[in-house]
């Protein structure tokens, strides 16, 4: 029997009304398999059934069980197995591993000679062996399993410690800490340094998305905002002598503040950074304006050449399709692209000013540039000794 005609008679039944092959469809192929085959198979549909109830996914389910039973009885009589692309999923693997474990226990129960089971139970495992996903596919389940974040978390981990090392290493070298250097040389190392930061955030980026609301204070604490201002820049200073732009810090009038300096540290910097990858000329800015006494409007605005009107609706949502790409820029014919089309820098920005009661905003005209900005409730804070303030740090290892 064709595959063809095994699939005409599964389709020939009405939808829901699917049944598993009868023993005497395949009448002498391996003497009482299939009668065990076909009872099993129709337990098994009965069991989800009762578990889903009449619901859409039930006829979907018979359905496949159907294409499964008629594979596991071809594979008996051909030389390799023959397997419908709509068992090769999750749930078809899920069913055949049901199904294998109703035969074994209706064969037990049946009493049939044990010597008509090995044919069909290497049938079945030839059918799983070829309904195994690539390790490709294995990756990309896992990904989508309960363990799928931490297992994200770890592989940023582990490239975001070596990549700290990197940004370490580069900026000692471009500063001539290690001895002297060429022009051509500090222009290098600004590149490596970049390309490093880059990544680094990338990674960053995946290990907050899973702690975000830890990256944000309980209360509020004094702090300096020129400080958090300052160390922004500190971190981002290689990369703005690098791409040869200028970085514009305006500083509030009133620096000592109550709020929260690690949560805005890190917005400032990412959007920093995001900044000076699309700004291949001119300058960026970060603008701080006092609106009251005690609110203040962040910005962050560059000279490039701006976003796309359509990708603006999707720049805070997490793991964009390439369609939804950031920025795209052409020159020469070739696409250029920001480190990552994941979106999740933009995730982490949007989700630390929620929780700080606030909101990321933006404006973007085409070679007018970008501005992001947002506003803070940062209430004045008088001391008689000077407060310390957390800064912005580049992301570090475990």
């Amino acid at each position: 029997m064709t595959l063809k005609q095994a699939m005409s008679r599964s389709q020939s039944h009405p939808t829901g009304e699917s049944r598993a092959p009868a023993a005497s469809d395949h009448a002498g192929s391996v003497g009482s398999s299939p009668a065990i085959l076909q009872s099993a198979a129709r337990h098994v549909i009965l069991q989800w059934r009762q578990r889903i109830g009449e619901t859409p996914a039930a006829p979907e389910i018979a359905d496949l069980m159907v294409v499964l039973a008629t594979s596991i009885v071809e594979t008996q009589i051909t030389a390799a197995p023959v397997i419908d692309e709509r068992v090769r999923s999750s749930l078809g693997r899920h069913l055949l591993e049901q199904l294998r474990r109703e035969v074994v226990r209706r064969w037990t129960e049946s009493g049939v000679a044990d010597s008509e089971l090995p044919p069909l139970l290497v049938a079945i495992e030839r059918v799983r062996d070829a309904l195994e996903p690539t390790p490709t596919e294995a990756f990309a389940l896992r990904l989508g399993g309960p363990e799928g974040m931490e297992l994200l978390v770890d592989v940023a981990h582990d490239l975001r410690s070596p990549l700290t090392s990197i940004l370490f290493l580069a900026e000692t070298m471009q500063r001539g800490q290690s001895g002297p250097i060429s022009d051509v040389q500090r222009r290098q190392l600004g590149l490596i340094y970049s390309t490093a930061l880059g990544l680094s955030s990338v990674a960053s980026d995946l290990i907050d998305l899973s702690r975000s609301d830890q990256l944000v204070e309980p209360a509020p604490i004094p702090f300096s905002v020129t400080g958090v201002l300052e160390s922004v820049h500190n971190i981002v200073r290689p990369m703005v002598e690098e791409k040869k732009v200028a970085l514009r810090v305006l500083r509030p009038a009133v620096d000592q503040r109550l709020g929260h300096p690690v949560a805005l540290s890190r917005v400032l910097l990412n959007l920093t950074t995001n900044a000076l990858k699309f700004t291949d000329k001119g300058y960026v800015e970060i603008v701080t304006r006092e609106l009251l006494p005690h609110r203040i409007e962040f910005a962050v605005r560059d000279s490039g050449k701006g976003i796309d009107r359509p990708a603006l609706a999707t720049l805070v949502s997490p793991l964009r399709s390439d369609t939804d790409r950031l920025r795209e820029e052409h020159e020469d014919g070739r696409a250029r692209h920001s480190f990552s089309r994941t979106g999740l820098g933009l995730t982490i920005c949007d989700r630390l000013l929620r929780a700080m009661g606030s909101t990321l905003q933006v404006e973007s005209r085409p070679d007018w540039g970008t501005r992001f900005f947002f506003e803070l409730e940062l209430p004045p804070y008088s001391s008689p000794r000077n407060t310390p303030h957390p800064t912005a740090r580049p992301p570090q290892g475990r």
